[in-house]
């Protein structure tokens, strides 16, 4: 049985305009073409260290021909990687830290279900610890209600 989410996300309009689109995003985040992999940030609060943002899969997803033909899924490492994207995001934007935040680690990983094109995968983060150079989150995903992976994260920044 998973655990509980981070937070409560039926609390919020998932439906609304995000608070930091794509564009707004990719203007933060270094990651480009077939590597951008955040869509939205929809929510966050400074003094929890919670954040709440999305990845669109479409049918354009640069993995669909290759990883699994014929019923293509999400690959696990893509997951975390959009999940990473959110943590330089928030370390960034929200904290204002100058600099780049590179991919440190991941730890506890464990994915739970599968996703598909046409899903909205909803990537919930919690900072445990967050230190001059080092970034700890711990990070969800979840599709149409369901826990699709968790895992935690770190992120150094450079």
């Amino acid at each position: 049985m998973p655990p509980a989410l981070l937070f409560d996300i039926s609390a919020f309009d998932l439906d609304a305009k995000p608070l930091f689109a794509k564009e707004a995003i990719c203007k933060i985040n270094p990651q480009a073409f077939e590597m951008q992999h955040l869509d939205g940030i929809l929510w966050f609060d400074p003094d929890k260290h919670l954040v709440l943002g999305y990845k669109d899969v479409t049918d354009h997803e640069f993995w669909i021909r290759g990883h699994i033909p014929g019923r293509p899924l999400m690959p696990g490492v893509i997951m975390i990687e959009a999940g990473a994207q959110l943590l330089s995001f928030y370390v960034k934007e929200v904290l204002k830290e100058p600099g780049f935040v590179g991919f440190g680690g991941i730890q506890d990983a464990k994915f739970r279900s599968t996703v598909s094109p046409g899903s909205r995968l909803y990537l919930l983060a919690h900072a445990t610890l967050l230190k001059k150079r080092k970034k700890t989150f711990k990070v969800q995903g979840v599709v149409d209600g369901t826990m699709v992976f968790e895992a935690t994260i770190e992120g150094l920044r450079i």
